[in-house]
């Protein structure tokens, strides 16, 4: 495909939000006159709607809302042929051919397929699982894109699902932390260092840890037996479930905050020695489970008096956040909010995530004391 940089900005993260199934009229479509060049059609149809092309596809109504929401967009810029000569002329670098443009057969093709077949109802597409991709995309100190770290994970798009558990899909906080962790500030802290996370849901932050920033051992753990099943699913389709020279096996448990952890058996229990981090993200919702997860970081943090914990969420209650930061004060924790805040919606470039409602990264550790600092 031949086109300028800013065109390829503009198709990268119209990608990256497909795959991650953003509400088809949220997308950020590029400009029509970009959109009905044959090349970049060509583009759509095989990076977006080509089922040989595209190994973890999106939900088949999902792409039919899209691939509907495209041709319409395409014969609204196609009314005006007068204005086709002219674009063809005057933007030799975007349509190298001097054809006027129609719509591609490939994409009426994809439709008419989509059309034809046995979809399942809005509510019963709601409850099924879906291939969502989470891409954090890599840029250079001029503020190129050079690349990207991607996690694809079989999830629930409900907010509930039929089980009901909220651990089933990917929530804000996580993306948000996700982009902490993949900066530079983030890389220092988890890189060679093992790593623990609570609530892990879909496992997304693990896995990402485990890809492609270089920690020396990870362990996603959940309380319901279910949802660590699901994370167990996304660490094989992310090929994380067998180690190499690159990445640690990603090591999935059970844990119910507020029980012991046995510092004696930890390796035996979770295959890794006790954590130097420990990872946290939109786990303070609940103002009921609170106490119980303050009281598993005091566990964690007997067994390592230097651990960071890392905690990220979403602030829809202030009340209930309070009571969390009330709690970690009760145990002479230290709590820090990290300067990283969340990238407005509209310039967003992957992932992609709400920001009406706050959301927050806090370090907590427990301040060294006389004793630690001279233990003899």
């Amino acid at each position: 495909m031949d086109s300028d940089p800013d065109a390829l900005s503009k198709l990268s993260v119209l990608r990256r939000q497909y795959l991650q199934l953003v509400e088809p009229t949220q997308l950020f479509w590029p400009d029509a006159h970009i959109l009905k060049a044959p090349s970049i059609q060509s583009w759509a149809f095989r990076c977006l709607f080509d089922v040989n092309n595209i190994p973890y596809l999106p939900p088949d109504r999902y792409r039919l809302r899209v691939l509907k929401l495209l041709i319409s967009k395409l014969e609204e810029s196609m009314k005006d042929p007068e204005e086709d000569v002219w674009f063809f002329l005057s933007c030799p670098r975007v349509l190298p051919s001097t054809r006027l443009p129609d719509i591609l057969d490939d994409l009426m093709t994809a439709l008419a397929s989509l059309l034809s077949s046995n979809l399942p109802s809005e509510s019963a597409s709601a409850q099924q699982k879906a291939y969502v991709t989470y891409s954090y995309p890599l840029h250079s100190t001029n503020d190129r894109t050079f690349g990207e770290y991607t996690v694809t994970l079989l999830e629930s798009r409900s907010v509930i699902s039929s089980s009901g558990t909220t651990g089933l899909r990917t929530w804000e906080a996580a993306l948000l932390l996700g982009a902490f962790l993949v900066s530079q500030q983030g890389r220092q802290i988890v890189q060679g260092k093992k790593i623990f996370e609570l609530g892990a849901g879909t496992g997304m932050l693990s896995i990402l840890c485990a890809k492609y920033l270089g920690v020396s051992g990870i362990v996603a753990t959940d309380g319901d037996e279910a949802v660590v099943d699901a994370i167990k699913t996304n660490v094989f389709l992310n090929g994380q479930d067998t180690s190499d020279l690159s990445h640690p096996i990603v090591q999935t448990a059970a844990l119910k905050w507020g029980w012991p952890v046995d510092g004696r058996s930890f390796a035996e229990d979770y295959g890794m020695e006790v954590p130097d981090v420990v990872l946290g993200a939109d786990v303070t919702y609940d103002r009921s489970v609170i106490p119980s997860l303050v009281s598993t970081l005091r566990e964690f943090m007997d067994l390592n008096s230097s651990l960071q914990v890392f905690i990220a969420a979403t602030i829809r209650n202030d009340q209930t956040f309070e009571t969390f930061q009330t709690a970690c004060r009760r145990y002479g924790f230290k709590s820090e909010l990290v300067d990283f805040a969340p990238v407005p919606r509209h310039v967003q470039d992957g992932p992609f995530y709400p920001t009406a409602t706050p959301i927050q990264i806090w370090r907590i550790s427990r301040p060294q004391r006389p004793r630690d600092l001279f233990p003899f």
